[in-house]
C-alpha cells in the first residue's frame, strides 16, 4: 500500500508520515483476518477503554522518553518536563507553552484548532474522492441532524486529522461564544488514512461531538472532534456561555489519532492559498495549531 504523503508548510517540502503502530493498522484495515478482529473488537469503546487504562498506568510512563526520542519530538515546547509525567496518556494530551503556538493576530483570520495534516473544501456537499475515488462525504451523517446539513451544505469544511505524534489539544479557531457540546456515540474506528481510503464514513460513524460557537465575524462556526480506535475520550475543558478568545483552549483527546472538523456557513470565509491548493490536489497540508487557517471573505 502506497505510503502517506503530505505538504508541509513550515518547512515547505513534501513529507512522509511516521505512522504509529502502522503493522496494525495496515492489517486490521487491508487482511481479511485483520477485518474480523476490527469488527469483533477493535472498533468497540470496550477496546478502547482497555488500551486508554493500559496508558494511564505507572509503568507506562516508562514508554514517554523513547517515544520523543524516535519520533523528533521538541521537550523544549512542553509546559511541563518529560520526566514530570505520571503515565504516558498524561504526556499524550500535555499542554504546551504558549510561546510555542504563536497565535495570528489578523482579526480577519481564522485559525487551525490543532497541530495535524489539513484538507480544506469550499463547499461541505460537494466533497468527493477524499482519500481515494468514488468516496462521498455525508453532511447530514456527520451532524446528525438534516436541517442543519442543509444550512451548511455550501460552507466551507476543514478535515483537521491528528496523528498519535501530535499535540493533542484542540483550541477555538476564532474568537466567540461556544454553546453546549453534543455528543453523538458510535463505533471507534481509526481515523488515519490507511483506514479512510477503505471507508471514509468511519468519519460519520465514529463517536463525535459538535459545538457551536457564536463568532461576531464568521457567523456561527460549528467544531466538532472525532474518536477514533484508542481516542475514546473526547474532554472539553471550556465553559458554554463564556466568550472566548481566538485560539484559546477547547479540550483534549486522550491516547490515539483523531480528527478535527471546523464548519463554516456559506460565503463565511476564504481558505487560505495553500490549503486550497493542496486540497484541490488530495494532499494534507501540515500546519500548526494558531496559523492561518482562511481569513473573513
Amino acid at each position: 500500500m502506497e505510503p502517506i504523503r503530505y505538504f508541509n508548510r513550515h518547512t515547505h517540502a513534501l513529507e512522509t508520515e511516521q505512522v504509529y503502530g502502522e503493522g496494525f493498522l495496515r492489517w486490521t484495515y487491508g487482511h481479511p483476518l485483520g477485518a474480523i478482529s476490527l469488527n469483533a473488537f477493535v472498533k468497540r469503546p470496550f477496546f478502547s477503554a482497555w488500551y486508554g487504562r493500559r496508558m494511564s498506568t505507572e509503568k507506562s510512563a516508562a514508554r514517554v522518553v523513547p517515544f520523543i526520542e524516535h519520533y523528533g519530538l521538541d521537550p523544549a515546547e512542553f509546559e511541563d518536563a518529560p520526566e514530570s509525567f505520571r503515565s504516558f496518556n498524561e504526556f499524550f494530551y500535555r499542554k504546551l507553552k504558549p510561546a510555542a503556538r504563536p497565535i495570528d493576530a489578523d482579526e480577519t483570520s481564522v485559525v487551525f484548532p490543532a497541530d495535524g495534516r489539513h484538507l480544506g473544501f469550499d463547499r461541505a456537499s460537494a466533497i468527493e474522492g477524499v482519500f481515494v475515488k468514488g468516496q462521498k462525504f455525508d453532511l447530514a451523517g456527520l451532524l446528525g441532524d438534516a436541517g442543519l446539513a442543509a444550512r451548511y451544505a455550501d460552507g466551507t469544511l476543514v478535515l483537521s486529522r491528528l496523528c498519535p505524534v501530535d499535540y493533542h489539544r484542540f483550541h477555538f479557531p476564532a474568537a466567540g461564544t461556544p454553546g453546549e457540546t453534543r455528543l453523538i456515540d458510535g463505533p471507534l474506528f481509526s481515523v488515519s488514512p490507511i483506514a479512510l481510503r477503505k471507508r471514509l464514513s468511519y468519519l460519520w460513524t465514529n463517536k463525535r461531538t459538535i459545538t457551536p460557537l457564536l463568532t461576531g465575524r464568521f457567523g456561527t462556526v460549528l467544531l466538532m472532534e472525532i474518536g477514533a480506535t484508542c481516542v475514546g475520550t473526547i474532554r472539553q475543558t471550556f465553559t458554554p456561555g463564556t466568550p472566548v478568545e481566538k485560539g484559546a483552549g477547547k479540550g483534549y483527546f486522550a491516547f490515539g489519532g483523531s480528527s478535527t472538523i471546523t464548519l463554516f456557513e456559506p460565503g463565511a470565509v476564504t481558505l487560505e492559498q495553500d490549503l486550497a491548493a493542496h486540497s484541490t490536489r488530495q494532499t494534507e497540508l501540515y500546519a500548526k495549531v494558531g496559523t492561518r487557517m482562511a481569513c473573513s471573505a
